[in-house]
């Protein structure tokens, strides 16, 4: 990148001491980055590094909360670095945001700051069988209609209450009142302003609203649901819940290069993927091809409930007036079925590769792949689902697993579609696309075949790190109001258009549909 940059006003240059800077912290499942956006919503530096997964047993997915904190330094290190690399000064970054993993679950010590177990990841289905008691407990009907999901091992609850009855370092912090729970948002924010030292214990409505404790109308902890899970709120520290965009409550970086640098954004990925793909107005959809699959779809200023195996969630909150709810879908395996085929099966030597090999067969040859390594997620909530490849013939070939394995997170998406326009009473007309599989050609076009609805890919497919990025530039003035973003990230879209018939698209998915039923019952 040039020291000079040519604004989008005219011809005239732009010095690069005045350009304004946004830095993003994107803390994902598998790696964490930081990426330093101009106020055109361009990329301008950038830094990832990869962290280590811990598979204890099975089903079980863990992270250490202090390397997820060690490589949030080093990316932000990293991408300043390169910042002043091309000519750029780092104090022309205004503000930072953060966007992360979600239900992932860290428990630490509230007066120390040390963490009291490894987070556990919104993967893991350890709790299967505790979350199976809590569904005949009374009441348990109750709860999606106060906070808008479902009992299962997804959200962070039951994570926390794993912990509460097999840690016992866990149980003394809480028996002593010194436990502090969060996301990985209030522990990035914690951490990243000191710790303990500066307390800064908070967390914004899109992440808050994954633990199950949070009231999706008032935006705020609920007593009942609280008490359903037989928690006592004096003994446990949750973080204030605070607006996604705010220019205080984050409080201002301790660690790193960018040390004095507010932290004025916050959002959960799928959220911040929203924002970035500026899903700003009721009816527009993203979906996400990431580890996992989630596709968001705003449902305006008032959150509806779903009675179709779906989601209620926030989609942002900027304040009064501008704050919107979505409906989500999420499927739990998605890229990481890619990973799969590759790690465990040597397939190819790269995840990039994988479509190549399924491009080699002109379908799947019959094969479908149910990949519910850890159960499916909406809209089937099957947790006792687990990985299944149905339709293998001596003609099978590699490429016709690789394409089923591609098609079964388009399956999931065209399911989770249907139920969405059951609960809006609304046919989508096109849908946002972003994530690693989005970068599969052949991908986007089996998702517009089997949804038979135009599928819009943004060429800057970075929107998961740009919704926070906007979101704090929001707080700060880099951008005055969500109209001024209208035209950021829109020249060289690339639209995928339905090339299938329907009625051959159907027949597929109610073949899906057939393996599916015959995915369960495979974990007691």
């Amino acid at each position: 990148m040039l020291a000079t940059i040519r604004t989008k006003m005219g011809d005239t240059t732009k010095s690069a001491s005045h350009e304004t800077f946004v830095g993003s912290i994107d803390q994902g499942t598998t790696s964490t980055r930081f990426l330093i956006f101009n106020r055109h919503g361009e990329v301008i530096a950038s830094h990832q590094i990869e962290f280590k997964q811990f598979y204890p047993h099975p089903g079980w997915h863990e992270h250490d909360p202090l390397e997820i904190i060690s490589s949030v330094e080093q990316c932000i290190d990293g991408a300043v670095k390169d910042l002043e690399t091309q000519g750029h000064a780092s104090a022309n970054i205004k503000a930072v945001g953060i966007t992360n993993q979600r239900e992932t679950t860290v428990v630490w010590n509230h007066e120390t700051g040390e963490p009291l177990y490894r987070a556990i990841v919104w993967t893991d289905t350890r709790t299967q069988a505790l979350i199976r008691k809590l569904k005949h407990r009374l009441g348990s009907d109750q709860l999606q209609q106060l906070c808008g999901l479902p009992l299962s091992t997804y959200p962070s609850v039951g994570k926390l209450l794993w912990l509460l009855e097999n840690e016992p370092k866990v149980k003394e912090a809480y028996d002593k009142g010194v436990l502090a729970f969060g996301t990985i948002d209030a522990w990035l924010v914690y951490k990243l302003n000191g710790g303990p030292k500066k307390n800064v214990f908070v967390s914004d409505p899109t992440n808050a609203s994954r633990t199950m404790f949070m009231n999706l109308k008032t935006l705020d902890y609920d007593e009942s649901l609280i008490d359903f899970f037989r928690l006592d709120q004096a003994k446990i520290h949750l973080p204030k819940i605070t607006r996604s965009s705010d220019p205080e409550a984050y409080g201002r970086l301790e660690l790193s290069m960018l040390k004095g640098t507010p932290i004025t954004g916050c959002l959960g990925d799928q959220s911040a993927a929203l924002v970035g793909q500026k899903g700003f107005t009721p009816g527009l959809a993203k979906n996400t091809y990431g580890t996992g699959c989630f596709l968001l779809y705003n449902v305006g200023e008032k959150p509806v409930f779903s009675t179709h195996g779906l989601l209620g969630t926030v989609a942002y909150d900027f304040g009064e007036g501008k704050r919107m709810y979505a409906l989500e879908g999420s499927i739990a395996v998605a890229g990481s079925s890619v990973k799969f085929l590759v790690d465990n099966f040597g397939f190819v030597e790269s995840s990039s590769k994988i479509s190549q090999l399924a491009a080699t067969v002109e379908d799947n040859g019959g094969c479908v792949f149910v990949t519910a390594f850890s159960g499916l997620f909406a809209p089937y909530w099957i947790d006792d689902a687990r990985g299944t490849i149905y339709g293998i013939t001596a003609y099978t070939q590699r490429g016709h697993i690789a394409r089923a394995t591609l098609e079964a997170t388009c399956f999931q998406t065209k399911a989770i579609l249907d139920a969405m326009e059951k609960d809006s009473g609304a046919k989508l007309a096109e849908l946002a696309v972003d994530g690693g599989m989005s970068n599969s050609d052949l991908t986007m076009q089996t998702q517009a075949d089997l949804i038979q609805i135009p599928v819009r890919r943004p060429q800057m497919r970075e929107t998961t790190a740009l919704g926070a990025a906007i979101a704090a530039g929001l707080a700060v003035g880099v951008w005055d109001s969500i109209e001024e973003l209208k035209d950021i990230n829109v020249e060289g879209s690339t639209v995928f258009k339905p090339q299938l018939h329907e009625a051959k698209s159907k027949e597929m998915f109610e073949r899906w549909e057939k393996a599916v039923q015959m995915s369960k019952g495979w974990s007691s």
